[in-house]
This record gives C-alpha cells, structure tokens and sequence, in this order.
C-alpha cells in the first residue's frame, strides 16, 4: 500500500490589506463555523461497539452486488466479510477524501484573494482535521480494515490539486468529491441501523452543510465575472470530475481483493437496479449546486442528461442543508435525554440504597 503522495503545488499565494468585507453572508458563515466547532472525542459516543463484519447493519437488499449471480454464490460467512470489505471501502474512501478536503481548504486560505473567504476557509480546515480523525478511528478502531484511495478519487484530487486557479480545487473537492461524498454520508446515515455510524455521519454533515454554503457563495460571485471561455473551462473539468466520481463507485478494489467474478461484479455494478439508483441519489448535491454557481451551459446539461442525472437540477439545496443540520441537532437532543433518563434511573437506585441501609441500620 502507497504510504505517502507528493507533487509539487501550483498556483499563487494572495495577501491582502483590505480588512473590510462587504459580504456580510460569508461573515455569518465565519461566524457560525466558529460557534460550531465541537471536539470528536467528546461528541462522539466511541464507547459504543461495533460488528466488523456488519458496521452499518444495512439491510441485505441494499447491497449493489445483491442479486447478481456471484453474491448468489457466496456463503453466509463469505457475505460478512464482503460486508466488512465494503464498509472498509466506503469509510476509507470518505478519510481519503476529507484529507483532501483539508489541503485544499488550506490552499484556498492561501489563494483566495478576499479576506472574508479566508476567514471561512480557515475555519473548515479545521473541520476537515476533525473528520479526517473520525473516519480514521472508526476503519481503525471498528472496522479493523482499510483501504488505499480509489484511483478515480485520487485523479480527481491530483487534476484538483495541480491547477493553479485558486477556485479549481475549491470546485473539485468541494462541488464535486464532496458533493458526492455528502450525498453518499446522507444514504448511508438514513439506512444504518448502528448508533455509532449515525452518529458520525449525522454530525459530520452538519459540518458540510456550511461548507458547500460557502463554495456556493464564493464561486457564484467569481464566476459572474468569468468570460465564456474560462466558464467552458471549468464546465469541462465538472463534466469529466462527475464521470470520474460516477465510475469510482463500482468498488472493484474490493471485488479484486475478495477474488469475486471481476467480470460479473463489474457488469453488475455498471447496470444493475440498485447501483443505477444510488448513482443518481449520490448527485443530488452536486447538479443543483453546479446550475447555481452559474455552470449551466447546454454542454454541461447535456452530460447531466446523458448520465440520467439532469432532473436533480430543481432538488432544493438549502433545505437539503438545513434538514441535515437538523438531524445532527435531533441526534444531539435524543442523546441529551436519554442522559438525562440514565441519570435519573441512578439516582433512583442511589436514593433506594440509602434508605434500605437507613431501614436497616434502624
């Protein structure tokens, strides 16, 4: 397994001596990413076990190989550790990803030249550490496997990465890889059945709810400025980032390694009921985020349509955002009473102790 990946950066670093901003809605943003930080280790219930061989306790039907003629070959143990494989995949898949959420917020601080904007960036680099620490606990500590990063993922974040535009990393990982990633964390976060998983995706969407509120704002206002050329520039690198994402879901990693039928699992994969479904799910982020930031030519619309994904364009983006921000905030209540249950049923048998060695004493 690659242990490390380096290339050199590009790109120019912008100071400015302009304190003043106008953009008093990325200010809020600012605001609101400081008043929302929160320590994992102290959120996060780590007390809570898990089934390596069934992390998420999805039910079987939901599985992309289910129904195919190699999943109908396996046994019962074969099948738990295809479960643990792709929990593996899945989850190592999102810690790759957020350390790359990191770098690039932490270029964007560098080559942003508005100091509103680095206000904000500096504060989902922080945000990005965190859940860069969570996923890796939870492969590390609860599912006890991981996997290197996909090579779909990895083009997408070095092509991200590479450009010396300050607004191509921000709209690579942040429209794109993490679009996706959100929608994928919401679809894993409403069919787990398993506390801890719930937990961890619940809180981290929260947290990316503020960050595609940002990339949103940041490149609306840039792009309205950009000539035709340059927008067709980056229409190009959004239609070929979303084919990247699109074929990085197929999970080959884990067929190879399981010495699956490739043939079968990849033809599977590519047109069975159930992986054509979750593909079009899994871009309910990214085309209504595209079409508002301006990158809405009918080049880019015939891709969307091409890949049977042109009609999530009216999906409501901000409620999508808020209604996750609410279900972090509910988990939160729902733990906070169940607390409070605890500590009164202790209280209880405390109160009860007493007095029966009161009565006794007596």
């Amino acid at each position: 397994m690659e242990l490390a990946w380096k290339f050199p950066m590009q790109g120019t670093n912008h100071f400015t001596w302009e304190y003043d901003s106008e953009r008093e809605t990325l200010l809020n943003l600012y605001q609101k990413g400081k008043d929302k930080q929160w320590d994992s280790g102290k959120r996060i219930d780590w007390s809570l076990e898990v089934d390596p061989y069934d992390a998420l306790g999805t039910p079987e039907h939901t599985l992309g190989l289910y129904g195919s003629k190699q999943y109908s070959k396996l046994s019962v143990r074969e099948k738990q550790e295809m479960r643990q494989h792709m929990a593996a995949w899945e989850f190592s898949q999102f810690l790759h990803g957020e350390q790359g959420a990191m770098i690039c917020s932490a270029r964007i601080v560098e080559s942003v030249p508005d100091m509103d904007a680095k206000f904000y960036a500096s504060t989902q680099v922080m945000d990005e550490a965190r859940h860069v620490e969570l996923f890796s606990r939870f492969v590390r500590e609860k599912i006890e496997m991981t996997y290197p990063i996909s090579p779909h993922l990895k083009e997408l974040l070095g092509q991200s990465l590479e450009d010396s535009r300050w607004d191509m990393p921000y709209l690579g990982m942040q429209v794109l890889i993490e679009g996706l990633a959100l929608a994928a964390f919401g679809v894993l976060r409403d069919k787990t059945t398993k506390p801890l998983p719930k937990q961890i995706l619940s809180y981290i969407m929260q947290d990316e709810a503020r960050h595609v509120a940002f990339g949103r704002l940041a490149l609306r206002d840039y792009y309205r400025n950009l000539s035709s050329r340059e927008l067709a520039e980056r229409e190009e690198f959004i239609i070929e980032g979303c084919y990247l994402m699109r074929d990085r879901l197929r999970m080959q990693e884990v067929w190879e390694n399981l010495g699956f039928d490739m043939k079968e699992c990849m033809e599977y994969m590519n047109h069975g009921p159930r992986m054509r479904a979750f593909r079009s799910l899994l871009f309910t982020r990214i085309v209504p985020c595209v079409r508002d930031i301006g990158l809405w030519s009918p080049r880019i619309r015939q891709a969307y349509d091409d890949m049977g994904v042109l009609d999530l364009a009216g999906a409501d983006l901000v409620k999508l955002m808020e209604s996750d921000e609410l279900q972090a905030e509910a988990l939160d209540a729902e733990r906070r009473e169940m607390e409070a249950r605890r500590a009164e049923v202790h209280d209880a048998i405390a109160e009860g102790a007493l007095s029966t060695a009161g009565g006794a004493g007596g």
